[in-house]
């Protein structure tokens, strides 16, 4: 009996006829459907948040009645984020912000100036006076908020200057200082660093600086016009690590964890507001 074999050359060619009817039209219709196969341009998340920024401190139209202005990184910046489009399934504070500082209570309507990946010295740019080469977002003259909440530093823990403690604690006094200086008439709360998911880092950096931050806020040049609030207690388990359920990756906090920022920081604006700036 005569066996046949097909060559290989013969075989390949039938494989790619049954995956080119396999693919069509249906599997073309599926592939459509993704980002991936789309020409897109790059934009950087920062950039373009930085000039959301910078269009909104451009209008026209007034900040007068913004009572509230959040000073920091992601973390702030993430307030106002709705479906993480880098985490499919998380989700940011943006329902939070809008019940808490949207405008409801004229008393607690927010600006956010939160942009992600900021450290210290970025926030001391965009603040800086134009007239003095910065981008000036404090520059608005009717831009005159009750207090400044404020969260930063926790970036200059990656690629840090050594002593690591020292540099962030010090970038962190400097933007106080800077805040202080461009709107002298507004209580500045400092808030502490939230827990990473990393102990090491926590137990070598965060809480140290946390520490720092804390007597800074009661030296006597600073008692006047800033208030400290840690906010670390109520962002970590029993065990003392990072409170998984309130953060959507290492480092941000999810839709509950700004639900338990919020109900820290709201009570706390209550009772510092009344004291004022001395």
């Amino acid at each position: 009996m005569k066996r046949y074999r097909l060559r290989a050359p013969l075989v390949l060619s039938l494989l790619v006829a049954m995956f080119a009817v396999a693919a069509s039209p249906a599997s073309a219709q599926t592939a459509a459907r993704f980002n991936s196969t789309r020409p897109a341009e790059r934009v950087e998340y920062w950039q373009k948040r930085l000039n959301e920024i910078s269009a909104r401190m451009d209008r026209p139209d007034s900040l007068a009645d913004v009572r509230l202005l959040f000073l920091g990184d992601s973390i702030t910046d993430f307030w106002t984020m709705g479906d993480n489009p880098w985490f499919p399934g998380a989700v940011g504070g943006r329902a939070v912000w809008n019940e808490s500082f949207g405008g409801q209570d004229p008393s607690r309507l927010g600006l956010n100036l939160g942009i992600s990946g900021d450290r210290t010295e970025h926030v001391l740019y965009r603040i800086l006076p134009r007239s003095e080469g910065g981008l000036g977002e404090l520059d608005r003259p009717d831009l005159n908020p009750d207090v400044i909440v404020l969260m930063i530093g926790v970036n200059n823990s990656w690629d840090a200057e050594t002593p690591a403690v020292d540099s962030v604690v010090a970038g962190v006094r400097a933007v106080v200082a800077a805040v202080h200086a461009r709107k002298p008439d507004a209580l500045i709360v400092l808030q502490s660093l939230l827990p990473t998911n990393e102990p090491g880092r926590n137990a070598g950096l965060v809480i140290p600086v946390n520490a720092a931050l804390a007597g800074f806020a009661v030296s006597p040049d600073q008692a006047g016009h800033v208030r400290y609030l840690d906010l670390y207690p109520a962002f970590i388990a029993d065990d003392g690590m990072q409170n998984r359920a309130l953060f959507m990756d290492g480092v941000h906090p999810n839709e509950a964890g700004y639900r338990a920022w919020r109900d820290r920081l709201v009570p706390f604006l209550s009772r510092v507001r009344g004291s004022g700036v001395s």
